[in-house]
């Protein structure tokens, strides 16, 4: 599989389409984060989009190095903690959040050593085999592969909304995926079916719709 800058726009916009649509349809405060998700994960699509057109001119740049940051920030600091606290805010479980809210937890870890690591050293990025490798890609402690994961997917697969916890499932199988067939890229390919699984979460938002709307009718 090939990506490249159109693969990530095309991404970005997918995501952002199904993140305004998740946003018009929030009838719930705790429902907010869950339906920024995937407008944060557009977002972070397009600093890659972006980050291909620079490394392909000047990789050395310092518009190419706060790319590969801001893409880095958001995939090692930001999504451990904002997607269990999202999982969260939209459970309506009690025991189903005492559980996510252990995922908040490792999220919590796994995003302070990850912000102390891109503290300590700049991280660069290279295209390699039609994908963009990072610096912060190699060898991690065995705890972090775990915790990772943890505050990623299972945060969102534990949730007691089916769609919700679809796309943690889907996101969980794209992470395997990465890993066996992209492993020296894949912090990237990982982000990018993320990226594209989070539109899932608009069923969830479709379905509270339709049932809002079926309980206002008349009776």
């Amino acid at each position: 599989m090939c990506f490249s800058a159109p693969a990530s726009f095309i991404a970005a916009a997918v995501a952002g389409s199904a993140g305004a649509a998740c946003l018009s349809r929030v009838r719930e405060p705790g429902d907010w984060p869950l339906a920024a998700m995937p407008v944060f994960f557009a977002l972070q699509q397009a600093i890659e989009g972006f980050l291909w057109l620079h490394l392909a001119r000047d990789p050395t740049s310092a518009t190419s190095a706060a790319l590969t940051e801001g893409f880095l920030i958001f995939a090692l600091v930001f999504w451990p903690v904002f997607a269990p606290l999202a999982a969260y805010a939209a459970e309506p479980d009690p025991r189903r959040k005492t559980w996510i809210a252990l995922c908040i937890a490792a999220g919590v870890a796994v995003a302070l050593y990850f912000f102390t690591a891109l503290a300590d050293a700049p991280r660069t990025a290279s295209i390699q085999d039609h994908h963009i490798a990072y610096s912060a890609d190699p060898d991690l402690p065995f705890a972090i592969r775990i915790l990772y994961p943890v505050a990623t997917c299972l945060s969102l697969m534990l949730s007691s909304h089916r769609a919700v916890a679809l796309a943690g499932f889907v996101i969980f199988i794209g992470s395997i995926v990465s890993y066996w067939m992209y492993w020296n890229a894949f912090t990237s390919v990982w982000c990018f079916f993320a990226a594209v699984a989070s539109a899932l979460i608009i069923f969830h938002f479709e379905r509270a719709r339709r049932t809002a709307t079926a309980n206002s009718g008349p009776h």
